[in-house]
């Protein structure tokens, strides 16, 4: 064993290792937050003033992490959140949890991850782990992180260690977090991996080594890519049921009682958050770069960015079944987050309903009990009360988000039309409203 492995090993294990967390969204806070608890200091580090000064007063931006855990791990001095670069150069590994959004052409922009592995080798120094945890094409630990480090004149696998770690952020999910979920450590070499795994053995429950970063990159494209397609196809079923008038939720629930060989997804008004709408981009693109044409994920993408369009049209035929019409008619959108009970708007397919409706001429409002107000285009949007008039003045109230908060009975008693993406009306007594559920062979339909 090499004298600064060796070391780097001992100083995870006494926990007087110092962790950088670059980035502290989503993925790097709940993660920092980990290292904290395990015992080591940590350094978190953001572009964003905001940020910085919001948890150095002791409070929290991700609803996963509870703001007197941010307080606690503040006044104890083992968390810092900073944005001075150098700080990192006291770091003994650090791990990059930045954003890695598409561009408008669908090819990866990597300018987060490239602003954070310059900085790294800027204050790169012998002993130090580097992990990239953003989501991100096969290749890129090896291609972009590798030749930086490298560059500095440290030598990968000897004076420094390199690997990828997908992250696995479920926000809102109440049994699974950063620490009980499986973690994928894959390096540049077999001694990279090494002090990775034992650096997430210290705060996480189970660590699952692989051979390589880019197998480890694969991994978080497979997991996503898996649900994308599969999403793709149920949503397509929807369609299916309601050109044949099936009850889709009911040929769904029936499916589900197979023990094997099935697994359930839901169809939905669209997909959106910071994995599925993109994830299987990135692999898709890396294969154009090699002469090969992903068609389940280019077919699947094609189905799900559709269902925004087919949710309006559900729409439009509604209104026009009460002599109305799309322009002028006031609907009211429910639930604005990607997903049920978070606040988090990313890649919604709640914006392009919104969109649509308003480009056919309707005056839209919409209400999430999670999200007050979001920013897009450069416009604040403002949401409304759920108050009863709200409802009856709506000529349509349209599900898009099913939060278990919202009081759907009482949406059903008030509204005169709903249109149910998420079949959150099924069960309900019968109400004022007439339900058009997403596919049209829906038992509501019918009542």
């Amino acid at each position: 064993m090499s004298a600064v492995k060796e070391q780097a090993l001992a100083k995870i294990a006494d926990r007087t290792s110092v962790i950088g967390v670059i980035g502290l969204g989503y993925v790097g806070l709940p993660l920092a937050m980990e290292f904290v608890h395990a015992g080591f200091r940590v350094v978190g580090y953001d572009v964003s003033e905001r940020v910085v000064d919001l948890l150095m007063a002791g409070q929290s931006h991700i609803r996963d992490v509870p703001a007197d855990a941010v307080q606690a791990a503040v006044g104890s001095g083992q968390f810092v959140a900073t944005t001075v670069e150098n700080l990192l150069h006291t770091c003994d590994a650090i791990s990059i949890a930045v954003p890695t959004p598409l561009s408008k052409t669908r090819d990866p922009d990597m300018a987060f991850v490239l602003s954070a592995a310059d900085a790294i080798a800027r204050q790169a120094r012998p002993g130090m782990c580097v992990v990239l945890e953003s989501t991100t094409y096969p290749g890129t630990t090896r291609e972009l992180l590798q030749p930086r480090l490298e560059a500095k004149g440290l030598t990968v696998g000897q004076d420094v260690f390199v690997a990828f770690s997908p992250e696995r952020v479920d926000p809102g999910n109440p049994v699974y977090n950063t620490r009980n979920t499986p973690k994928v450590v894959g390096g540049i070499t077999p001694a990279c991996v090494e002090v990775a795994t034992a650096l997430y053995e210290s705060c996480i429950d189970t660590v699952v080594p692989v051979s390589s970063p880019e197998a480890a990159e694969l991994v978080k494209l497979l997991e996503n890519t898996f649900r994308a397609v599969n999403i793709g196809l149920v949503n397509e079923i929807a369609i299916v049921c309601d050109k044949l008038g099936v009850n889709v939720w009911e040929v769904i629930d029936a499916a589900g009682t197979k023990p094997f060989g099935f697994m359930k997804f839901t169809p939905g008004p669209g997909i959106g958050g910071h994995c599925i709408p993109l994830d299987p981009h990135y692999l898709a693109w890396k294969m154009r770069t090699l002469n090969y044409k992903t068609r389940f994920i280019d077919l699947a993408s094609e189905i799900n960015s559709h269902m925004p369009e087919f949710v309006v049209q559900k729409v439009a035929d509604a209104l026009n079944d009460v002599r109305k019409s799309v322009r002028g008619s006031r609907v009211l959108v429910l639930g604005v987050a990607y997903k049920r009970d978070i606040d988090d708007v990313r890649e919604s397919p709640a914006l392009d309903v919104i969109r649509l409706l308003e480009e056919r001429g309707a005056h839209v409002e919409f209400h999430d009990p999670f999200v007050d107000e979001f920013r897009e285009d450069g416009h604040i949007r403002k949401g409304v009360a759920l108050g009863d008039e709200v409802l009856r003045l709506a000529d349509a109230v349209v599900v898009v988000t099913d939060h278990k908060t919202v009081d759907y009975q009482r949406v059903v008693d008030h509204a005169t039309l709903v249109v149910d993406t998420r079949n959150v009306t099924a069960g309900l007594n019968p109400g004022r409203a007439h339900i058009v559920p997403l596919a049209s062979g829906s038992a509501a339909s019918r009542a």
